[in-house]
This record gives C-alpha cells, sequence and structure tokens, in this order.
C-alpha cells in the first residue's frame, strides 16, 4: 500500500508541496479552509478531508503548511483538529514560520501523546515548493526523522538536520527572515531614492545586478516594482511584519540590540498601517514620500 501523508494549508507553497508527494508515489489527503485551494489539490490527484481530524486519521506523517503558530495551533487543537486523531508514532512535520519557544513546547504537547514534531521551517518560497527544491531547517529527534525521511526528501533538495532539540530550525528560519526583511527594505529604499533623483529606474536595477550593491532580494524583488506589481507574487507583506516581529521577540528576551532589523519592521509595519499589508512585499516602497511609482 501507498504510503499516506497529510497536508494541512493547500495554498500557494502547499499545493507545490503536495503536489510533490503526489508525484512520489505517496497517498496525499489534504485539507484548507478555502474551497478554490481544495478544488485545485483534487485536481492533481489529492484526497480531500473536510477536517484536520479527518485527515489525521489518515496519516502517519502530516505536514503542517499554514502561516503562523496561531493557525498551527487552531488545526493541531482546536474544533476538529489534527492533534487527538494522530497515531501513536505519527510525525507531525511543522513547517510554519514560529518562535522558537512555541516549536520547543509544541514538541513536548505532541510527544504526550507519542506523537513526534520534526520543527521544519521551510525556504524557498513557492517556486521551491512547486519544483521539489526547498530547503527544510530541520530539528527534532532521531525517531521522528525515521518516521519521515521519504517525505522530507520528496519536497525538498536539501534537508539540514541541526540538531535533536526543537527549534534549532526556526531559530535559524528566524535569523534567515531578518536578512531577507532587512534586504528588501533596503532595495525599496533604494529604488525611492532612485525615483526622488531622477534615476532611470530600469538602469538603475541592471547596475546594480551588476554590482557590489547586489543582493538576492534586490535582484528578485526590484522587477515588481519596476512592473509596477504588487499583487503578492511569493510573499505578502504582512508576513515580514510577523517574521520580523519574531525577530525582535528573539532579540528582547536576551537583551539583544537589533537596529536594522528593528527599522525594517518599522517600515514594513507602517506600510501595514497604510492599507498595504496584503500586497506583494516590495509595497514597503508605497511609504516613502514625494514619488510616483511606475504604473502609478
Amino acid at each position: 500500500m501507498r504510503r499516506a501523508v497529510g497536508v494541512i494549508g493547500l495554498g500557494a507553497m502547499g499545493h507545490g508541496v503536495a503536489k510533490n508527494l503526489i508525484n512520489a508515489g505517496f497517498e496525499v489527503f489534504g485539507c484548507d479552509v478555502r474551497k478554490e485551494s481544495v478544488a485545485a489539490f483534487a485536481n492533481i490527484g489529492g484526497q480531500v478531508c473536510d477536517t484536520p481530524a479527518a485527515l489525521a486519521a489518515q496519516c502517519q506523517v502530516v505536514i503542517i503548511l499554514v502561516v503562523n503558530a496561531a493557525q498551527t495551533d487552531m488545526v493541531l487543537f482546536g474544533d476538529d483538529g489534527a492533534a487527538p486523531q494522530l497515531r501513536p508514532g505519527s510525525v507531525v512535520v511543522g513547517a510554519a514560520t514560529v518562535a522558537p519557544a512555541y516549536a520547543i513546547e509544541l514538541g513536548k504537547r505532541l510527544a504526550k501523546s507519542g506523537v513526534g514534531l520534526i520543527d521544519s521551517p521551510m525556504s524557498g518560497g513557492v517556486i521551491g515548493a512547486n519544483e521539489g527544491t526547498l530547503t527544510l531547517l530541520t530539528s527534532g529527534p532521531e525517531a521522528a526523522y525515521e518516521a519521515c525521511n521519504d517525505v522530507l526528501d520528496a519536497i525538498s533538495s536539501k534537508v539540514y538536520r541541526l540538531g535533536a532539540q526543537h527549534g534549532l530550525g526556526s531559530k535559524i528560519k528566524v535569523i534567515n527572515q531578518l536578512l531577507v526583511g532587512v534586504q528588501i527594505a533596503a532595495a525599496a529604499e533604494a529604488m525611492a531614492l532612485g525615483l526622488r533623483e531622477g534615476v532611470d529606474l530600469e538602469l538603475l536595477y541592471d547596475v546594480i545586478v551588476r554590482s557590489a550593491g547586489n543582493s538576492w532580494a534586490f535582484a528578485d524583488r526590484v522587477p515588481h516594482i519596476l512592473q509596477g506589481r504588487y499583487t503578492p507574487a511569493q510573499t505578502a507583506l504582512d508576513i515580514f511584519v510577523k517574521d520580523l516581529g519574531l525577530v525582535l521577540e528573539a532579540a528582547r528576551a536576551s537583551n539583544f540590540p537589533l537596529p536594522l532589523a528593528s527599522t525594517a519592521y518599522q517600515m514594513f509595519a507602517t506600510a501595514s498601517a497604510a492599507g498595504f499589508g496584503n500586497e506583494d512585499d516590495t509595497a514597503v516602497i508605497k511609504t516613502f514620500p514625494g514619488i510616483t511609482l511606475p504604473g502609478a
């Protein structure tokens, strides 16, 4: 019989993960609150479940692909949650970017029922999920890995095993998000200055990507600004309000200063408060005064 794997959260990331599991030969069960996501999943051969509980009753491995800790808690322990239906020896793969302390506590809560946790925030975005080339920043006990190594390999090109203690993957993901958030904010600031100074933006972009000022975030995100395209292509702006908030929360716990992350957080929070939270993360540029954006 084919191994049964569940995916809770069938958005752009979850759909790609489910597709690659189906292509690898797993029987994949999925659920999501959005009807269009469920329909797209069914169209690629997925088995639809109405609730996380119904899904968990079918599966030994369950991947949680939701936005944050609150949603993770809801799908596991809320009404019709998955956790009570998971059999001892089952494994939850927690893919949301969460506070390390939450990942540690979640591991303890699941262990009381004999369920393992792989703390596994992901990097690679929608493209990586779709192409099966995600980078997984994982930690957890050896027994949990033994139960889901084949699942992790089917959805990724690199699985970092960072240790047995939960929260290690989340710590590294939070640091990664510090860098990405700061770099997107800096890219927006650079392009805003270019607009203010009357520089040809296409030429500015061409120069920077071939110069020392380039970064992955600049090269990847600035085309969204050049095209005036603020429908989220990969990450909504509010994701960085959340993730940079987690960065600052981690630093606050040890009284560690993060001046650049603090400034970037304020930029994203200001943009969110102005109504741009559901737009592409590059919409942070819209808070700079006295500029006219491409496509406006």
